[in-house]
This record gives C-alpha cells, structure tokens and sequence, in this order.
C-alpha cells in the first residue's frame, strides 16, 4: 500500500526568517567566510561558501575567474576537455583552489576526470552530480571514486532524504548535494511526479549530514538572496546556485538579439537542447527533465555576486548574527501565505 507522509514540508516561499535583537551597527561587520574540514578527505575549506553550479551554462572558467575573486566556488561543468584544463589551468593558478571538477557515472567520464586530476594536481574537489542520487550504481560509483582519490573532497548528490545523505557520506562523499526537481530549469516533478521542497530537504539533510560530520550543499530552488539566506538559516553549509548567475558575460549559453535587447541561453543538463547537443543526444527511453529558455542579458555578474553577499549580510544583521557559521543558529523561520506586496509587481 501507498505510504503518506503527512507532516508539512515547506519551501523558502513558504517562510519569512523572524527579526531578533541585534548588536551589529552595519552590515559591514558580518563576516560570510566558513571554514570546514571534512570527514573523509580531512581536507581544509576556507572561504564563502556559495557555488556555481556545475551546468556548462553557469559553471565556467570565466564565472570561476570572478567567483574565486570574491573567495566563492565554482563547480566547473563536465564538457570541458582536457586541453581546455590545462590551458585554464596555465593561466589562473590562484582559481584552482575554489573550483571543482565534475563527473557523471560513466566510464568516460571516469577517465577524464582521472586525466584532468593527474594534469592538474592543485584541484582538490571532485564534484559528482547524477539527476537521481538514490542508485546503487551512484553509491558504488562514489566508493570507487574515494578509493582512487583518497584525499580529495567529494561532493555527490542530487538526494533529499536523511537516510541517503548518511549512505553516500559513509560511502566516501563529504559533501552531499541537496535538491530534486527545485531548479529553475528543473521539470523532474512535472515529468516524473518525484520531489521535495526545499527548505524541509535541506533542514532534514543537514540534521542527517552534521550527525556524521558530514556537510550538506542546498541545490537550487533560490531566485533571490533572500533564498540564499534561508537556505542558511536552515542549516545549509554551502549554497549552489544556477538561475541567479545565468545570464551574465561569464555565463555560458549563446547570445541572442531580438527587437534591440540582448539574452542568453540557460537550459537545464537534462534538457533536449543539452543532451543533443553533446554525445549521446535523447535516447530513446528517457524523456527532457529540463527546461530551456532565453534569459534577459544582465551583464557582468560581480554586480550579482554584490547583491547577493549584501543581502546575505543584511539577513545576518537583522537576526544578529556576526558571522554565517551563527545563522542558523539565530534562525527563526515563520510560516507565511505571502512574501511580498504584488502591487507593483512585473505582472501587474
């Protein structure tokens, strides 16, 4: 018989984080470095914990340039070659640091990822990303991979669930990625019927992850720095973002004109237009899990990653917590029917 789960699951649109006394004067004394070592590498973090994720249409070597800069990461996408490595490699030493390499679960791209680790020794983070992280194959996968890297820092993902963050950390993984069918670009739970909100996956998975020394990255859902937030107040190490840095000079995707006004292309990995137009192309058996759309040209995402800290600190500042590591600590989530005003909304 079918089992339902009838305890409330909520989003970030379905919380406000309540106001608390403060003895912060600015935004400015809030301090968004974290430093982490983790469980199975053993390895040394330092830095804002906030990643771009790995979609060739974000996570570039152009978006990593500027992301390391602000001390942020970037999950570097899994179509670069290895000529491509070494060439970016040659010319940005300081950014190898805050970018990991990315891998699915095949064979070939077990290969490159040992070429690009063996030609590339100063890169520390592995980060392996399938749509459905609740396989066999993906648990035995992470265990081959730590046995062969055995100081690297592993993140592995997508899961929503307590019980499969603990498997994958105990299979190797330090840092598991959190999310199904949340992203922007995401049509899993309209094509398969399969998800979780948000904000109750990662405040589940965090619980689970923190338990074993483990640490957790909260994958998609945010659309605002409001969202990066709550994603910290609940309990989120890092923050993956793949929406919120489309679009930008740095950003992948191709330029399009029309009507004076300039755009990007942003797709989801498991789209038509990303399984055509690498190896592979749509088998078959499978249906897109993505979407594809023409993002409005936003120009160079400093400005973003501005926004998006200073937001992040004015939330710190309102719950008075002097550092990130203290949000969640200082968080209070009330429950709400509305987030904003919809006066002068664009729709209006």
């Amino acid at each position: 018989m079918p089992h339902i789960d009838s305890g409330i699951k909520l989003d970030f649109k379905d919380v406000l984080l309540r106001p608390k006394r403060s003895t912060l004067k600015s935004r400015s004394e809030v301090d968004l470095t974290r430093s982490f070592s983790f469980r199975n590498s053993k390895q040394m973090y330092n830095g804002i914990p906030i990643i771009a994720a790995n979609m060739d249409t974000v996570g570039t070597f152009e978006m990593a340039k500027v992301l390391s800069k602000f001390s942020l990461f970037t999950a570097v996408h899994k179509y670069y070659n290895l000529k491509q490595w070494k060439e970016f490699a040659s010319q940005n030493p300081d950014c190898l640091e805050n970018l990991a390499v990315s891998s699915g679960t095949s064979s070939s791209d077990f290969e490159q990822l040992k070429e690009i680790l063996e030609a590339i020794p100063q890169v520390k983070y592995i980060c392996l990303d399938v749509a459905n992280g609740y396989s066999e194959h993906f648990v035995e996968f992470v265990k081959d991979v730590r046995k062969c890297f055995p100081s690297h820092t592993i993140m592995a993902g997508n899961v929503v669930t307590g019980e499969m963050v603990e498997e994958l950390i105990l299979s190797g993984a330090d840092i598991i990625k959190v999310g199904i069918g949340q992203g922007s670009m995401c049509t899993t739970r309209t094509k398969t019927g399969v998800g979780y909100p948000q904000l109750s996956a990662v405040m589940e998975c965090a619980d689970a992850a923190h338990g074993l020394k483990g640490h957790i990255i909260s994958d998609g859902g945010c659309s605002c720095p409001g969202d990066v937030a709550k994603a910290f107040g609940a309990g989120a190490d890092f923050v993956m973002l793949g929406g919120m840095l489309a679009g930008h000079s740095e950003s992948g995707g191709e330029f399009i004109e029309r009507n004076g006004k300039k755009y990007k292309l942003f797709y989801g990995m498991t789209s038509e237009v990303a399984m055509k137009k690498y190896p592979g192309g749509v088998a078959d058996y499978r249906a897109s899990e993505g979407k594809t759309v023409e993002v409005p040209f936003k120009g160079d995402v400093k400005y973003t990653i501005q926004d998006i800290l200073g937001g992040v600190r004015s939330t710190c500042t309102y719950v008075g917590a002097a550092k990130l590591k203290e949000l969640s600590r200082r968080t209070t989530f009330i429950r709400v029917t509305q987030q904003v005003n919809p006066i002068f909304s664009e729709a209006s």
